[in-house]
């Protein structure tokens, strides 16, 4: 017990010590939480990016310039929107169902849309539009082209080729012409394709059928020029 008792004297009496020790020195300085002060860098600020680098710089802009021209010798269309723009409720016509394409345009974040179209001879006519979403909520343009795109496919004598530069990008021509009574009949084909926040969709209709490389050439440099 005497042994015992010496041992925890002498624990207390080192653990005394080193709090004296540690009392008499000068308290050590913490380091400084602030950051040093950054130099401003001198000179010009930076080029913006071109639209070789920078995607946005030209989708941003004046839409209709990324549709393709009118061909020399055809005749511009009267449906195309007025100065080249489509309103919302330009859009929502177009549907079979105004009312609730509308609403879901209001819902998918629908910016703007540009259209161009010609007409060659009385019977041959293409119409382009490009339909730009916001895509701040999110990938509306991808949705909204598949969903294009699996309603293309369903529709009855129809025939299909990808588009190449778009990754969803397709081409359809419709074998089965449209009838109605007092109309010629009209043959009609398609391309829908997205590039980031862009649909493009093309039509070609004429009374005779469309054959796949004027739908195709049609499709690649509309997609190119986005």
């Amino acid at each position: 017990m005497l042994i015992a008792g010496a041992a925890v004297l002498g624990v207390v009496a080192g653990s005394c010590t080193g709090y004296l020790i540690q009392a008499d020195r000068e308290p050590t300085k913490l380091s400084s939480l602030s950051q040093p002060t950054l130099v401003q860098a001198k000179g010009p600020a930076p080029e913006p990016l071109s639209a070789a680098q920078d995607r946005r710089v030209k989708t941003d802009g004046d839409l209709r310039k990324l549709l393709l021209k009118k061909p020399s010798g055809a005749k511009a269309a009267e449906w195309a929107g007025i100065d080249g723009w489509m309103t919302l409720a330009d859009m929502a016509e177009t549907y079979e169902k105004p009312a609730g394409a509308f609403s879901e345009l209001v819902s998918g974040e629908f910016r703007r849309a540009a259209d161009t179209g010609w007409k060659v001879g009385s019977t041959y006519g293409v119409e382009i539009r490009l339909i730009q979403y916001r895509q701040e909520q999110e990938l509306q343009a991808s949705y909204m082209a598949d969903g294009e795109n699996d309603y293309e496919d369903a529709e009855g004598g129809t025939r299909s080729w990808a588009v190449p530069g778009s990754d969803n990008g397709m081409a359809y021509v419709h074998t089965k012409p449209d009838t109605k009574p007092g109309y010629l009949a009209q043959y009609n084909a398609t391309a829908i394709a997205q590039r980031g926040d862009i649909v493009m969709k093309v039509f070609v209709w004429d009374t005779k059928p469309i054959p796949k490389a004027k739908i195709m050439d049609l499709a690649e440099r509309q997609v190119k020029k986005l």
